[in-house]
């Protein structure tokens, strides 16, 4: 299928899921991964845009899920399909909405009395690693993954990757002439050993969305106060600096008119918790580039992340009755607390 040039694009990684919901129905090896999720988060506010998905997968990956992405309004041409197998399993278990596990799946699925699926043999859980400053990775991206058209899109975000990714793209964007770029980091380098590296990352950047649990982590024994670490983040060149934190919401600082905002999440009914975060950041994006206002920009992240949680799979809220997401949002800005 082909399609006209995206205006915005998402670069990050692809997975198969396996999820244990809280309900305790389990998913199996079904399509997920941030970039997918992101750009379903743009999409819930751009139904007629295309966002186009960068993103490096095996040959084994079921190249069927590659269609459904483009039945869903988003365009695949830069998922780069490599010549050798890559493990992008990523096995998850919920003991409630907020409170997510990624170890041992046989143990999860023995005690829940479910079969475990032999799509999981062989899996191991992640390790919990910091990540490396020279060693590339499989889905590790490259310059040469975007493609050409691509470049001609204006707005971009970066979706959690490894430090090598992050490092190299957004000179790559910038040279393109991006106009809003906007990087939600991972954990892999969220942490004190990184400290110092992360002014590079940051600069030239639109905004900056970490995790409570990442910016706690990379400030650790330097500052307890979200607010006095959102503020130091800025001095780096990043405009706007956003800390998700799940069902409390979002904090938004904005150095241009220095204000600081409290936006509480909207309530929605949970269904499957994943991609939140990642919904948030393409609602994020979708919302910045239509009113240039951080705040109106996280508060359509916030509701694209209230759609997505509240069905099983990740195309769910693509089907959302007309009018829904803004009629959450203008209820959602009656709640928003300026600090």
């Amino acid at each position: 299928m082909d399609f006209y040039s995206p205006r915005a694009i998402f670069l990050g990684k692809l997975t198969r899921d396996f999820i244990i919901l809280p309900s305790k129905k389990a998913l199996i090896d079904v399509p997920g991964g941030n970039t997918l999720f992101s750009a379903i988060g743009l999409k819930i506010w751009e139904m007629d845009s295309v966002p186009g998905i960068v993103a490096r997968i095996g040959e084994d990956y079921p190249r069927e899920w590659l269609y459904d992405f483009a039945l869903w309004g988003l365009d695949p041409k830069g998922v780069r399909v490599q010549s050798e197998p890559i493990d992008v399993r990523s096995f998850m278990v919920y003991a409630d909405v907020s409170t997510p596990y990624q170890d041992d799946p046989v143990v999860h699925f023995a005690r829940l009395g479910l079969p475990f699926p032999k799509a999981l043999l062989g899996y191991k859980p992640p390790n919990l690693y910091i990540d490396s400053r020279t060693r590339l990775l499989p889905t590790s991206l490259r310059q040469g993954d975007i493609p050409a058209d691509f470049l001609d899109a204006t707005n971009a975000h970066l979706c959690p990757a490894d430090f090598l990714t992050h490092s190299l793209m957004p000179a790559i964007l910038r040279q393109a002439e991006f106009t809003t770029i906007t990087l939600d980091p991972s954990s892999g380098y969220m942490n004190p050993t990184f400290f110092t590296d992360i002014p590079v990352l940051l600069t030239g950047l639109t905004a900056f969305l970490p995790s409570e649990e990442e910016i706690r982590s990379l400030f650790q024994g330097k500052s307890t106060d979200l607010w006095e670490m959102m503020e130091a983040l800025t001095a780096y060149g990043c405009e706007i600096i956003v800390v998700k934190r799940g069902l409390n919401g979002q904090l938004v600082y904005d150095s241009a008119t220095r204000s600081h905002w409290d936006v509480p999440s909207y309530p929605s009914q949970v269904t499957n918790p994943t991609g939140a975060g990642d919904a948030f950041c393409g609602g994020f994006l979708a919302g910045f580039r239509r009113t240039y206002e951080p705040l109106m920009a996280a508060l359509q992240g916030n509701i694209s992340a209230s759609l997505v949680i509240e069905g099983d799979p990740p195309d769910y809220a693509l089907d959302a009755l007309p009018g829904l997401a803004q009629a959450r949002l203008e209820a959602l800005k009656t709640a928003v607390r300026k600090v």
